[in-house]
């Protein structure tokens, strides 16, 4: 199968591409970064489809920062929702067979406790400029299926965190924050609220559920990935704290916290499962050891 990755360069886009070779798949990788075309040149990914003539393209290029989006909303919009219909647009006219869209668990807002967990038929109620803005890809790509033909998979990832994440998020935030420390002295690790709690899957697992998905799912349909298990992130700072080389603590830093916070976001990952058998595989102390260790490596 031949593959085109969208954002291949970013942290889920360079697991995919291993992930991909290793099933046999021939892999084009388009980042902005390396060359590609920026998300509003239609015409460049136009030129880009014509030239690769993918079977498939996976569609994870974008604006991934959610805190960030209250401070960049139209930035977001543009990027998320502009950039994804011109890249279904020139996947459509140059025909490619089939695009995964990989949209977000954030659309559906802040879920009350007894509605858990989240199942693909809950109403979608963005909280953030961010969540907007995937809502809006996530119906282009329905709609690119009802009105072209175009077999789009729509996917809603929940959070999902490995080696090679970048410290905007908040498990490698705290991670390089306590590996800075390892190599310093410090034994303070400034976080922020650390009560919600998230569904937190391997990035390792989530590009196998991707691959999966390309091969198996319905088009027009969509998908959750996750894993099911809501962790604190309290939880997951202890459970880094713990595999320090030497004694830390985590304080409270107001300048980061969010202006709204999702309390509880776990899903329901029924529908995926029975679609294409995918569970996932790799235990989050595995995947933070990990994480901690790729930090460790990285540049003071």
């Amino acid at each position: 199968m031949k593959a085109l990755i969208t954002g291949a360069n970013g942290f889920v886009g360079r697991h995919l591409a291993e992930h991909l070779r290793s099933r046999g798949d021939e892999v084009v990788g388009s980042d902005r970064t390396q060359g590609g075309p920026d998300l509003a040149d239609l015409a460049g990914w136009e030129r880009l489809c014509l030239e690769v003539k993918p079977e498939v393209v996976y569609h994870l290029a974008g604006d991934a920062n959610v805190g960030g989006s209250w401070q960049h909303p139209v930035e977001t919009f543009r990027a998320n929702a502009e950039g994804t219909l011109n890249l279904l647009l020139a996947a459509q006219a140059s025909g490619v067979r089939r695009v995964l869209n990989v949209g977000s668990a954030e659309v559906y807002g802040r879920v009350p406790p007894e509605r858990l967990p989240i199942t693909e038929t809950h109403p979608l109620e963005p909280l953030t400029p961010y969540a907007a803005s995937k809502i809006a890809a996530d119906f282009l790509g329905l709609q690119a299926t009802l009105g072209y033909g175009l077999e789009v998979i729509r996917v809603r990832a929940f959070n999902h965190i490995g080696p090679g994440q970048s410290e905007h998020f908040v498990a490698p935030a705290i991670a390089l924050r306590i590996a800075q420390n390892e190599r310093d002295g410090n034994d303070t690790v400034p976080v922020g609220n650390l009560s919600p709690q998230r569904d937190l899957t391997d990035v390792r697992d989530v590009v196998r559920a991707y691959r999966l998905l390309v091969e198996l799912g319905e088009p027009g349909e969509v998908y959750n990935v996750c894993s099911g298990v809501a962790v604190a992130i309290s939880e997951i700072g202890r459970q880094l704290l713990d595999m320090a080389n030497r004694p830390m603590r985590l304080v409270n830093d107001p300048a980061r916290q969010r202006p709204v916070d999702v309390p509880i976001l776990v899903g329901d990952n029924s529908k995926l499962t029975a679609q294409t058998g995918w569970r996932p595989e790799i235990p989050i102390s595995t995947t933070l050891k990990d994480l901690l260790e790729d930090c460790r490596s990285r540049p003071s």
